[in-house]
């Protein structure tokens, strides 16, 4: 069973430089309010070897990005450490949506190049359409499957190859 250019990511034996890129293991921030639904994600994002930071809601995930109230001090932290590659995130949320963090992300001129991939239980073309309009990535249904994070992956790597 090979599906293309993404197997051959697997046959990298595991030395401790994460391949030679650099930035071969994504850094993934995984937002979402339901602590099985985040478990879900980060397990799978694990599977596919990414680094995977998780947050319970929009604003967490703000403050993580170093867009939260006090944006200005950790600006610098954002660009260095904390390089986020990816963002998954629940598009029902309380306090903030996904898609609200998305128009956020989209907005900061740090981050505005960091995909963001947004997921919901409930598939409402009016709503994936939104979010796709306001710059994301990708639209996924809940619950994820492994095979959704691995051509999520595939589909990021292609992009900045």
């Amino acid at each position: 069973m090979n599906s293309g250019s993404c197997s051959s990511l697997m046959e990298v034996g595991y030395d401790d430089h994460h391949h030679h890129h650099g930035h071969e293991e994504l850094h993934v921030l995984a937002v979402d309010d339901n602590l099985i639904d985040r478990k879900l994600v980060e397990k799978l994002l694990k599977i596919s070897s990414c680094k995977v930071t998780t947050a319970e809601n929009a604003i967490r995930a703000l403050e993580y990005l170093g867009l939260g109230d006090q944006d200005q001090h950790i600006d610098a932290l954002t660009n260095n450490d904390l390089k986020v590659n990816l963002i998954i995130t629940d598009y029902c949320m309380p306090g903030m949506t996904g898609f609200e963090l998305l128009k956020k992300v989209k907005e900061s001129s740090n981050l505005k190049e960091v995909p963001v991939v947004i997921m919901s239980s409930e598939n409402i073309p009016t709503r994936i359409n939104k979010c796709l309009a306001s710059g994301a990535q990708m639209f996924m249904q809940k619950p994820l499957k492994l095979s959704d994070v691995e051509k999520l992956k595939c589909h990021l790597m292609n992009c900045r190859s």
